[in-house]
């Protein structure tokens, strides 16, 4: 299956526009932790920058299930819902992606992010999606 067949046209550009996505995943004791989060569509996978420190990454270790909502700003009851799977985590020691994601949502940088050695990122293959 094409993962960008999962995606409705008509709520592409919520995960194409510089827009922030409340990420969730579950906790060891069963519990969500959602937070809002930067993220990048690649026309197949979610990605999103955290560091192996946070409780994201061990919450995602434990349990690679995890879902992403994002709200349009202009139309508070237009949302996109993606549900899916963490199916990689790649080291970013150096920060990069951090700084695509940085440059997509108008943050400058001087220098790389302090915390780039612990970096890494989800990469997340969508399975579902509930659209409104």
């Amino acid at each position: 299956m094409n993962r960008a067949d999962v995606i409705p046209e008509s709520h592409l550009d919520l995960l194409t526009r510089p827009l922030f996505g409340h990420f969730a995943t579950i906790r060891p004791d069963g519990a969500a932790q959602v937070n809002p989060m930067w993220f990048l569509w690649d026309g197949e996978n979610l990605k999103l920058t955290n560091t192996t420190t946070r409780r994201k990454y061990r919450n995602v270790s434990v349990n690679p299930r995890v879902a992403l909502s994002v709200i349009d700003p202009t139309q508070p009851y237009r949302y996109l819902e993606v549900r899916g799977s963490v199916v990689r985590i790649d080291p970013d020691p150096e920060g990069a992606f951090f700084q695509v994601l940085a440059d997509r949502y108008g943050m400058a940088m001087d220098g790389p992010v302090a915390d780039a050695a612990d970096r890494i990122v989800f990469v997340i293959r969508p399975d579902r999606v509930s659209a409104q």
